[in-house]
């Protein structure tokens, strides 16, 4: 953790992770600080880069994207300009959610949002595997979501548990 934070910017940046929108009149009564108390904590922690943004989280299903898919990829050399293809490659797909490179037997798992079968089949046969920089591909289909991304935890010192 980092030590400028105080319980106070901890407990604002939890605030906004369940929601962004809070005025600072509704961060300073859920934290206990006035609201221009928050208004000059929140600008400093967007400018240091602690909060990079805000967007709305959309429903994947009422969109369309009915298929959730989790596809690792083995590279067909690994060096670093074929690592740089594929990237450029994925960062060029907007249905690819979240894509990580891994230690072990895959070299990346990709987080992948689909209408359906057909556009699956299409995205892995007609852009993944004719991709000069892939040589191994394997999906599994999500059967069901046990959980999602609701925030990053944020931590406080225990001995700050007690405040309110």
């Amino acid at each position: 953790m980092n030590e400028q934070l105080d319980k106070f910017d901890l407990r604002l940046l939890q605030e906004l992770q369940k929601d962004g929108r809070l005025t600072n009149n509704e961060l300073g009564e859920r934290i206990a600080l006035s609201p221009s108390q928050c208004s000059r904590r929140r600008t400093r922690l967007e400018a240091e880069g602690y909060i990079r943004g805000y967007q709305a989280n959309l429903d994947r299903q009422k969109l369309g994207l009915e298929m959730l898919v989790v596809i690792s990829v083995t590279l067909a050399t690994h060096n670093r300009d074929n690592a740089q293809r594929f990237s450029q490659l994925i960062s060029g797909l907007p249905e690819v959610l979240e894509a990580y490179a891994l230690t072990g037997e895959m070299d990346y798992h990709l987080k992948v949002a689909t209408r359906g079968l057909t556009d699956l089949s299409r995205f892995v046969n007609d852009v993944l595997l004719p991709h000069e920089s892939v040589q191994h591909v394997k999906t599994s289909i999500v059967l069901d979501t046990l959980k999602t991304f609701e925030g990053l935890p944020v931590f406080m010192p225990s001995s700050w548990h007690g405040d309110s």
